[in-house]
C-alpha cells in the first residue's frame, strides 16, 4: 500500500468532514511545480473550510500521489481538484478574481490586504458572485499575463526586506483570513472540562471560609490593614477563574490546614 493510499484510507475513516461551502472562494494554483506543495495547499485549505481546488498546468502532471501523502488527510480537496490548461479556462465561470503577489509589476491595480480581501469576498458571495484566488508558481510567482486577468491583487504585509512565502504559506494566510472573517469563536474563554465555572455565590462562600480560617491565626496582623488584605486575597482568587470543582477542592484544603477535615479511619 502506497503512502498516498494510506492517507486516503485514514481520511475516509474520519467521522467528521467539512462539506463544500458554496460561498467559499475557489483556490487556483497556476503551474504548481511539486505534488508535495499541492498537497500542503490542500491541507491549508481544508484547515480553513475551503474545498474547491483548481490546477492550471501542474509541472509534474495530475493526479499526483505525492500530493495525497502531503495533504495530511485533506483528500476531499485532492480528489475534487479540477485540471485546466490555461488560467483563462480556470476562471471562466467566476465573476470576481483576486491575484496574489508580493509586488505590483508595472501596472495599475487595486491592492488589498488578506483581511480586507476576506471581507470583500464574503460580500461578493452574499451578492451571489463566485470568487477565485490565483496563486503563482513556487519559483516565480504570478506573471503579468495572469495578474491582468484579476480584478484585485492581495498583498500580505510582511517584513519588506524579506517578503518570500512558500506556496502553502500564502494559501494558508489568505484562507485563514477568509475563515476568521466568518468565525464567531470567542477571543478568550476558559475550558472547564467536566466541571463548570464557579458562581459568584460559591466564590463568596469560599472567601468567607478562608478569611474565617485565617482570622485566629493572626494572619491579619493589624485590624486597619485587614480590609485591603481581604481585597487582595479575593482579587487573587477571582483571577484564577475557578471552576465549581476547584472551589470545593479549595474548601477541602482550608479544612485540612485548620484541622477540621475528618481524619481517615485508623489514623491517630
Amino acid at each position: 500500500m502506497t503512502s498516498g493510499t494510506r492517507a486516503r484510507e485514514r481520511a475516509k475513516s474520519e467521522a467528521a468532514r467539512l462539506t463544500h461551502d458554496p460561498a467559499a472562494p475557489v483556490v487556483i494554483l497556476i503551474q504548481p511545480q511539486m505534488g508535495e506543495n499541492i498537497g500542503a495547499c490542500a491541507r491549508a485549505m481544508l484547515n480553513c473550510g475551503l474545498t474547491e481546488l483548481r490546477l492550471v498546468d501542474p509541472r509534474d502532471g495530475w493526479p499526483n500521489e505525492k500530493a495525497v501523502s502531503a495533504s495530511a488527510g485533506a483528500t476531499d480537496v485532492i480528489d475534487g481538484a479540477k485540471l485546466f490548461a490555461t488560467t483563462g479556462e480556470a476562471i471562466a465561470d467566476l465573476q470576481k478574481v483576486y491575484s496574489t503577489a508580493a509586488r505590483v509589476r508595472g501596472m495599475v491595480k487595486d491592492i488589498v490586504t488578506p483581511r480586507r480581501a476576506a471581507r470583500d469576498i464574503r460580500a461578493h458571495a452574499a451578492a451571489g458572485r463566485r470568487v477565485g484566488i490565483l496563486f503563482g508558481p513556487e519559483r516565480t510567482g504570478l506573471v503579468n499575463d495572469d495578474i491582468v486577468l484579476s480584478d484585485t491583487m492581495i498583498s500580505v504585509p510582511l517584513n519588506p526586506a524579506f517578503l518570500s512565502l512558500n506556496l502553502a504559506q500564502a494559501v494558508l494566510l489568505v484562507a485563514y483570513e477568509w475563515w476568521i472573517a466568518g468565525d464567531d469563536t470567542p477571543e478568550f474563554y476558559t475550558h472547564t472540562g467536566q466541571s463548570r465555572a464557579a458562581t459568584k455565590a460559591e466564590m463568596l462562600n469560599l472567601f468567607e471560609h478562608l478569611e474565617a480560617a485565617l482570622d485566629p491565626t493572626g494572619f491579619f496582623t493589624h485590624p486597619d490593614k485587614k480590609p485591603s488584605m481581604v481585597t487582595n486575597i479575593r482579587n487573587t482568587l477571582q483571577r484564577a477563574h475557578m471552576t465549581e470543582q476547584e472551589v470545593r477542592t479549595f474548601h477541602g484544603i482550608v479544612a485540612a490546614l485548620t484541622g477540621k477535615k475528618k481524619r481517615r479511619a485508623g489514623e491517630e
